[in-house]
């Protein structure tokens, strides 16, 4: 089943004593990137978290916080005041001496985030209270996943009719070809009249029109793009069709597309080629979004 890259999931873990709220966030990328933040009690666990994280999403930019519900996170991360005051001097200080017209709450707020800013101690959470919060994790990743699987059909209902207009405009490639032809047989038919004092073999000139005609002729390519178009839409409803795959399909489309239009030799085979490129474009965008 194809999936997005992008997704959300949240879910609370009640331990009784304590809540605490998993926010998942998914955007697309090459491989997994996963950036954690964790209150300082549970970043013992964060080896833990990044390793379900990898197990259960293969891939993406993910975003995952874990943090206190309501009045019970604030109680949870007494300031030590000493260390907050003397790191908002540091700031200010370091503001003024780089000319820098700096925000003083702003200052502040990245105070309270430094190292040793909160008297809470790194200790390990119960055993009891970490598995509320691995149950919590997993529904959010099953959110995130539901999510990705919701928005990949979006996508891919999209680039299907990208796929059929990249179709419909190939099949009006054929009738302009046999205009074309003519188009040719007649330029040189001209020319020939042209040079009125040189006599020219019949048979010599029929073979060279027939050469000509074949180093122009795109038959190979039309047929190999309509297999790369069946086989993307063959990948794309299958079980199993990762994004990268039909984005290699997309780039042989493209490699055929190219080609017709360097062989083209017709301005109105030219203006459906710009257009195939242009859905062509489409595809390999929203690609880019697919797990």
């Amino acid at each position: 089943m194809i999936k997005s890259m992008t997704g959300f999931g949240k879910a609370v873990a009640d331990s009784g004593s304590k809540k605490m709220i998993v926010e998942i966030k998914s955007l697309n990328a090459k491989s997994l990137d996963a950036s954690l933040r964790l209150p300082p009690p549970y970043k013992a666990k964060e080896l833990e978290v990044r390793a379900m994280l990898k197990r259960k999403l293969e891939r993406g930019k993910i975003e995952f916080t874990l943090y206190g519900d309501g009045d019970d996170a604030g109680r949870d991360l007494p300031v030590d005041l000493p260390v907050v005051v003397a790191y908002y001097r540091q700031l200010v200080e370091l503001s003024k001496t780089l000319g820098i017209e700096a925000d003083r709450t702003a200052l502040l707020q990245t105070a309270l985030r430094l190292p040793d800013a909160s008297l809470v101690k790194a200790e390990e959470p119960a055993e009891e209270e970490w598995q509320c919060i691995e149950r919590a994790i997993e529904e959010a990743v099953e959110q995130l996943d539901r999510f990705r699987r919701d928005e990949g059909e979006a996508l891919l209902d999209d680039i299907l009719i990208h796929i059929g207009e990249i179709e419909r405009l190939a099949d009006g490639i054929p009738p302009l070809e046999r205009q074309r032809a003519e188009n040719v047989r007649q330029r040189l038919h001209d020319k020939v009249k042209e040079w009125a004092a040189v006599e020219v073999d019949k048979n010599r000139f029929e073979q060279e029109l027939i050469y000509y005609i074949e180093k122009l002729d795109i038959t190979e390519e039309k047929t190999r793009l309509a297999q790369h178009c069946r086989y993307f839409r063959d990948t794309a409803g299958g079980d199993d069709a990762p994004g990268r795959k039909l984005g290699f399909i997309a780039q042989e489309i493209g490699r055929e597309i190219n080609t017709i239009g360097s062989k083209a030799n017709d301005c109105d085979i030219q203006k459906i080629v710009v257009r195939m490129k242009d859905e062509l474009e489409k595809i390999k965008e929203q690609s880019l979004n697919l797990l």
